[in-house]
């Protein structure tokens, strides 16, 4: 099947060049929600993207009122430069009939641009990425995806950091649907290095110049950590543990084992260290002693068994009488913890950074 016109071989390694000829690399954030605008500080701040003189020219396309005012007051938290608080203040210009605000950004990273895009072709028309943060909708995303592949470069990257909407479905409405990856963070991206890339069925993965190569290469060298999922599932992987954990917790708080704080307190001091050094399956293969994760089933699987068997299943879709778990339980974690500030965020971002600067030491990608 030969490409569609505009896509060829030759058109696509120009586009790919093209951030090599002025030194500049083009972002669109489409969204600038929480994780639009913790992408934008990750693309901004993170010192690679400083390396030799390199600059970054973000534009953000959000049809949010008073966007200039938003961000100005939210993206500084995103931002890993000490002076970043108070100093971003926006300028208006005109090209080409266009209005666009322009945001002023504070040293070390003042030689970057950040633009704001009054619309989507604005946004997407000269990216080199394209980084989507949309409602979750399917049908909102399709439209988009499709809007965007023909207003685009032909080389452009195209990442969508869906909750759980796969590729294959986002891209229907798309000419060259494989061009689009799901890059799922895990909250928050600006701190978090795990990234979950979740290709559409049949995608290339192996090319040296493949979407899912270049996309693995930009993000490792800005310290990430993406791993490349080889089905689309529900959730994708760090969800789907995440919610298992929370399924169990939920249980255990209704059946009135434990309380929430209680719950939190067992993960904080056991679990919770020990998988933030190595994961679950590294843990429990160590805890096997010579006979590794072998004899550690062997040794105490019926134990393991009855967990799984007794193992809760809550069901947030039920109704009436059936349902004031939900109320029950989200009232008994208000009472152990209030209301959170952004002092509590903030104390919690600060100690995971610290955590993830340990367990970095010594450890290859």
């Amino acid at each position: 099947m030969s490409e569609p016109a505009g896509s060829s071989t030759e058109t696509r390694n120009d586009a790919h060049n093209a951030e090599e000829k002025d030194g500049i690399l083009r972002i669109a954030i489409i969204g600038a929600g929480t994780i639009g605008l913790s992408f934008t500080g990750l693309h901004l701040s993170h010192p690679a993207n400083r390396d030799g003189g390199r600059r970054v020219e973000i534009r953000i396309y959000d049809p949010r009122p008073e966007l200039s005012a938003y961000v100005e007051r939210m993206l500084p938290a995103y931002l890993s430069t000490s002076s970043a608080a108070d100093t971003l203040q926006t300028s208006s210009s005109s090209s080409d009939s266009k209005d666009t605000d322009r945001i002023a950004l504070p040293p070390p990273i003042s030689n970057h641009t950040l633009i704001l895009s009054p619309t989507l072709a604005d946004a997407v028309s000269t990216a080199h990425i394209i980084q989507e943060q949309g409602p979750e909708s399917i049908s909102t995303k399709q439209s988009l995806w499709s809007e965007i592949e023909s207003l685009a470069l032909p080389n452009a990257l195209f990442w969508s950091s869906t909750s759980g909407i796969p590729a294959s479905v986002q891209s229907q409405a798309m000419r060259l649907p494989k061009r689009l990856l799901v890059v799922h963070p895990y909250n928050p991206p600006h701190i978090m290095p795990l990234l979950e890339l979740v290709p559409a069925p049949g995608t290339d993965l192996e090319g040296s110049d493949s979407d899912v190569q270049r996309t693995l290469e930009y993000w490792r060298r800005l310290g990430r950590d993406p791993v490349v999922l080889k089905e689309e599932v529900s959730g994708f992987v760090a969800n789907r543990l995440a919610f298992a954990l929370l399924r169990e917790g939920v249980e255990l708080v209704n059946r009135g084992v434990a309380t929430p704080e209680e719950i939190d307190r067992v993960v904080e001091q056991s679990m919770g260290p020990r998988w933030a050094v190595r994961g679950p399956f590294w843990s429990y293969h160590a805890g096997g002693g010579e006979g590794g994760l072998k004899g550690i089933l062997g040794n105490i699987g019926d134990t393991i068994q009855r967990c799984w068997d007794d193992a809760g299943k809550p069901d947030l879709k039920s109704k009436g009488r059936e349902s004031e778990w939900v109320g029950t339980l989200c009232e008994a974690v208000e009472r152990s913890y209030g209301k959170l500030g952004k002092e509590d965020l903030k104390d919690r971002d600060d100690k995971t950074r610290r955590v993830l600067d340990v367990t970095r030491e010594g450890r290859t990608p």
